[in-house]
């Protein structure tokens, strides 16, 4: 199994985006099961301490990446610098969005009380966000929702893995009469 888990763990090395177990499979030539054992124990290899990388689970893939602890000194000299700033308005159109998706930018605006264009604008050329279809309500506008990119950005295996908001914070995004 040694030799089969270094070719998963060069794989996850050489590439950029989290990879699905069948993509593993594709790309490794080994079967799924193998792929499993495989992901288990780079899991456990990088659990130890000596270890500054671990395995992150995004959107239904897996990737390395730096451990969460030493993220924060590095993110400056590794991260996209421009990416990782975002104003308040960027970040609060973001999590109403994250949090009430599917959601209409005319129900963001009215939860945030303000113009929403411009941000959704940028959250959708950064890949944060994506139209995910048409509202059945007279003019049909677009409903917005978050990507794969949102999950890798922010670290999450799905979006059930936001920080659960308290019933004050969970009122703030809903809308008036809901």
């Amino acid at each position: 199994m040694e030799k089969e888990t270094a070719l998963i763990e060069a794989i996850l090395y050489l590439e950029t985006d989290p990879l699905d177990s069948n993509t593993l499979v594709r790309y490794s030539g080994l079967s799924k099961e193998v792929v499993c054992q495989a992901i288990e124990a780079l899991d456990e290899k990088y659990r130890r301490a000596d270890s500054g990388v671990e395995v992150i689970r995004i959107g239904g893939g897996v990737m390395l990446a730096a451990k969460k602890e030493y993220w924060d000194k590095l993110k400056e000299r590794y991260g996209k610098k421009n990416e990782t700033r975002f104003s308040r308005a960027a970040m609060e159109t973001l999590s109403i969005i994250a949090y009430s998706q599917p959601i209409t930018r005319s129900e963001v605006e009215a939860i945030r009380g303000v113009q929403a264009d411009t941000m959704i604008r940028l959250l959708l050329e950064k890949s944060l966000i994506r139209e995910m279809g048409k509202k059945d309500v007279p003019g049909k506008p677009v409903q917005y929702g978050t990507t794969k990119e949102f999950l890798r950005f922010f670290r999450l295996e799905s979006i059930a893995d936001l920080p659960k908001l308290s019933e004050h914070e969970a009122d703030r995004f809903e809308l008036e009469g809901s």
